[in-house]
């Protein structure tokens, strides 16, 4: 019975949790973290600064936990797809990420929290910039693996190393989702991301990506 009624509050608390964060992707996507105020925030949520305080003490509390957020869901997707395998195939992994992204397009206040605040970020007293020096740091790593197979096995055109065609990948990523922003009706995020990965695989059939 103690452990039933604990459940209760606990739940009760993730949830509040979970609105605020909600309110705080709203809220960065719009004037990014520094326009942000927490009573702003705690009226998005519909909580009382002081409840919003019990649970987020700083600005910076609330920042990391939208973040970690971000990344929970993109890597429960991947997951969900199964190609965060390291045996997995390349081009399946590929296929995954791509998956990931159109995902994002459903959730547009996350790509916007992530265009601002990653904008402002690039400031090394910004709190979230070791988080994305870290998170571009294992994008490339992750990339340049996936590219590295597909050379090992003839997959990839010579030209371009692994290391620099994963930097190019994820410029690629950011500046589409960017001019997505922009522009929803006449940006196609994920076919000039499938045209890219395309003309970097030789030989890769159209069907492959899809």
């Amino acid at each position: 019975m103690m452990a039933s009624g604990n459940r209760g509050p606990y739940a009760k608390t993730a949830a509040v949790r979970r609105r605020v964060l909600e309110a705080c992707v709203d809220a960065f996507g719009e004037t990014g973290f520094y326009g942000a105020t927490m009573k702003d925030i705690a009226k998005r949520a519909g909580i009382s600064h002081t409840g919003l305080l019990h649970h987020f003490p700083r600005k910076e509390d609330l920042l990391l936990g939208v973040l970690e957020l971000r990344d929970e869901r993109g890597t429960e997707f991947l997951e969900a797809a199964k190609v965060l395998d390291p045996a997995a195939d390349p081009v399946e992994t590929l296929k995954g990420m791509i998956a990931v992204i159109v995902d994002n397009e459903l959730q547009p206040g996350l790509m916007e929290l992530h265009c601002v605040v990653s904008g402002e970020a690039t400031s090394p007293d910004h709190p979230a910039h070791a988080y994305y020096a870290d998170r571009y740091r294992n994008l490339r790593r992750f990339y340049a693996d996936i590219f590295t197979a597909l050379a090992a096995r003839d997959g990839l055109r010579p030209a371009i190393d692994p290391e620099t065609l994963a930097t190019m990948t994820i410029s690629l990523i950011n500046g589409l989702q960017a001019q997505w922003l922009f522009d929803r009706d006449s940006v196609q995020v994920e076919y000039a991301i499938r045209e890219f990965f395309l003309s970097v695989i030789p030989g890769l059939p159209r069907a492959a990506l899809s």
